[in-house]
């Protein structure tokens, strides 16, 4: 798939069928996302791999919008270690970066995914932490649920000449 077939026809898939997302996969996504780009190439991301039945049956218990994720075979939770940053608070970006690159390598291996966002609510990362047993100092930003796709989306035209602005507002 190219990229720009990619950008334009990626969905948010929330529905999934119970094939597992193999090892290579795996391997493809983690890639795909450290392969972001990241403030003074900093790479402060860290990654949690999900794919224990019971603790995707958990998420939905600490992020009420993540219900698919005890679906999915698969989700992948994008972190940070801010302490390893060049640049205070580009984490964010940083691992929102990764996240969209993870999204569309999901989409180009023909599987379905979603972002679920973590920060900035405090008390859901939090939860997320300590259902996870993050450390110390790591902060998840966002889940990605990830599996076969069980459902279609048409691709949509989301451009919108009103929102653009040519060398000042």
């Amino acid at each position: 798939m190219e990229a720009l077939e990619a950008i334009f026809t990626r969905r948010s898939i929330r529905r999934f069928t119970d094939q597992p997302v193999g090892d290579q996969h795996i391997e493809t996504l983690l890639r795909a996302g450290m392969a972001a780009p990241s403030a003074g190439n900093q790479q402060a991301w860290e990654f949690v791999v999900i794919d224990d039945p019971q603790l995707l049956q958990a998420i939905p218990t600490v992020h009420p919008y993540a219900q698919m994720c005890a679906e999915a075979p698969l989700t992948l939770v994008v972190c940070a270690e801010p302490a390893r940053e060049k640049y205070n608070g580009f984490w964010v970006q940083d691992c929102s970066a990764s996240t969209q690159n993870i999204l569309l390598a999901a989409h180009a291996l023909g599987l379905g995914a979603v972002w679920l966002g973590i920060a900035p609510n405090g008390e859901r990362a939090q939860q997320v932490a300590e259902l996870l047993q993050l450390p110390q100092g790591i902060e998840p930003l966002a889940l990605i649920a990830v599996g076969h796709p069980s459902e279609t989306k048409e691709p949509e035209d989301r451009f919108d000449p009103d929102k653009t602005h040519h060398n000042r507002w």
